[in-house]
C-alpha cells in the first residue's frame, strides 16, 4: 500500500531479486491474482532458518538495526540453534543516511556474506538500495522486527493462532500502537477484492 504511493519505493521493491509474502494478507491477496502461495514467511522464521542454511556453507552473518543490544542477543540465539554459525558483526546504527558512511565501512571491514537489516518498513528497505552497490554483498535482506522475536524480546503469538492467519490480531493485541499501520488493512481487502483477477496463459 505505500508503494502504491510512494513510485520511488514501489521501484526499490521492484529491483529485488526475491521478495517474500510476511503475512497471511499478501498469501490471501496472491491466491485471489491466481498466485499458490502456501503460507506466508515471517522474519520471525525466515531468520532461524538463513541462520542454519549460513552455518552448513560456512557463511557469515552480519546483524544490523533493532534498538541496542537486540542484535547481540539474537545472534547469541541463533549460534545456539545453529552450532557453528559465524557471526561476522552486529550493529544497531540508524537507517538515516548521515549515518551511511559508518556503517558501511564497519560492515565492510567485517566482510559477511549475508547482511540482515532490521530497521523495520520501509527504512531498511531504503537504506539497502542507498548501500548495496558500495557493499557489494551476495545478500542483503530487510527483515523487519525479527531480530526482536528471535531475542526473545518479544512474544510470538501461539502457534494455533499463526496457522489461523490470527498473528496480526495477537500482535494488536499486546501492541496497541500497530492500530494505526493496521487502518489500511481494510482498504488493502477492498482493493483486491475489487481488482479482477489476471488472464491465464490462454488469455480465459
Amino acid at each position: 500500500m505505500h508503494a502504491r504511493r510512494d513510485a520511488g519505493f514501489a521501484a526499490i521493491l521492484e529491483s529485488a531479486e526475491l521478495c517474500l509474502a510476511d503475512g497471511w494478507g499478501v498469501v490471501w491477496a496472491a491466491r485471489r491474482q491466481g498466485c499458490a502461495l502456501a503460507a506466508p514467511v515471517a522474519g520471525a522464521d525466515l531468520v532461524p532458518a538463513l541462520a542454519g542454511v549460513c552455518a552448513r556453507w560456512g557463511w557469515s552473518l552480519f546483524l544490523l538495526g533493532a534498538r541496542p543490544g537486540v542484535a547481540e542477543a539474537a545472534a547469541e540465539h541463533l549460534q545456539e540453534l545453529a552450532p557453528g554459525l559465524k557471526i561476522a558483526g552486529t550493529h544497531a546504527g540508524s537507517p538515516a543516511p548521515e549515518d551511511d558512511e559508518t556503517i558501511v565501512t564497519l560492515i565492510k571491514a567485517a566482510a559477511p556474506q549475508v547482511l540482515l537489516v532490521a530497521y523495520g518498513h520501509p527504512h531498511q528497505e531504503l537504506w539497502i538500495a542507498r548501500n548495496r552497490e558500495r557493499l557489494q554483498l551476495p545478500l542483503a535482506i530487510g527483515v523487519g522486527g525479527a531480530f526482536d522475536y528471535v531475542a526473545g524480546r518479544v512474544r510470538r503469538a501461539p502457534a494455533w493462532m499463526r496457522r489461523a492467519g490470527l498473528e496480526w490480531l495477537f500482535r494488536l493485541v499486546r501492541q496497541p500502537w500497530r492500530v494505526r499501520r493496521m487502518a489500511v488493512l481494510p482498504i488493502f481487502a477492498f482493493d483486491v477484492i475489487r481488482e479482477r483477477e489476471p488472464a491465464g496463459p490462454t488469455g480465459r
